[in-house]
């Protein structure tokens, strides 16, 4: 899903391998023909610091979206997983954790749930969760559509945060990217009424996509980036991200980020 970075270029954690093969494809009960992943297969070993604390708190804090026969898991009760009733945030593609964490911790009042696909990243999470002992995240590995369309209901969602989704810049693989028509209408169905999705892009060709497509959604309103900026606006979420070490190796190679806040009417 996510790199959080510039998005053509591949994450360090995840160099092994990369297939752009058109097979790769994510079944949904939803729909009678299989939904094109909009994530790359790759592999990827865990470091021995890495393995030790999955084994020590994935079992607390991480669940599968499916499980190795492809059922899914039960629809979310996140009173019961945070042990507690707070505004709920989902980061589609939370990468290495690195905004995840910070932002986290940053507000503690909010229950955080990251998904991602890629073990090595989440567990680079989990190392920052216990870093900062934090209590207010949770994980799961898996598809960030399934995880919106099978296990998050309606109106449950506070914010959601997708940073730099996979370009996906070859014309021919375009129809694998994540912001598509349908992921704006299932995101504006998940969040409740004055909820926030925001966006951020490096890649200015997709942010033009993100832009059109997501202010076509009727049920989504644009807000102006000023916001971000630090406008005072009061929003029920925070919008200031930390800057990673592969975004600002993109600016520094003069790759811009558009950021988008969009509000649930």
């Amino acid at each position: 899903m996510s790199d959080h970075g510039p998005m053509h270029v591949q994450r360090e954690e995840d160099q092994e391998v990369a297939s752009e093969s058109d097979s790769d494809q994510t079944p949904s009960l939803a729909h009678p023909h299989p939904r094109i992943a909009s994530f790359r297969s790759r592999r990827s070993a865990l470091s021995g610091l890495q393995r030790e604390t999955w084994d020590r708190r994935w079992p607390q804090l991480g669940m599968q979206a499916r499980d190795s026969d492809g059922n899914l898991a039960a629809p979310l009760d996140t009173q019961a997983w945070f042990e507690r009733t707070a505004p709920l945030v989902l980061e589609i593609g939370c990468g290495t954790g690195v905004s995840t964490t910070a932002m986290a911790a940053a507000e503690p009042e909010l229950d955080v749930i990251a998904v991602e696909v890629y073990k090595r990243g989440l567990a680079q999470l989990l190392n920052g969760i216990d870093r900062e002992d934090l209590h207010n995240v949770r994980l799961i590995r898996g598809d960030g559509v399934d995880v919106l369309e099978h296990l998050v209901a309606p109106g449950s969602l506070t914010g959601v945060r997708v940073f730099f989704p996979d370009p996906w810049p070859k014309v021919r693989h375009h129809k694998r990217r994540l912001l598509q028509a349908d992921t704006f209408a299932l995101i504006a169905d998940r969040l409740r009424p004055g909820g926030i999705l925001h966006v951020a892009t490096d890649h200015a060709e997709y942010a033009a996509q993100i832009g059109e497509v997501g202010d076509a959604e009727p049920r989504l309103r644009r807000l102006s980036s000023d916001i971000i900026d630090g406008s005072g606006a009061v929003l029920p979420i925070s919008v200031r991200r930390p800057v990673t070490k592969y975004e600002d190796k993109a600016q520094r190679a003069g790759s811009a980020v558009t950021e988008f806040l969009w509000e649930k009417w």
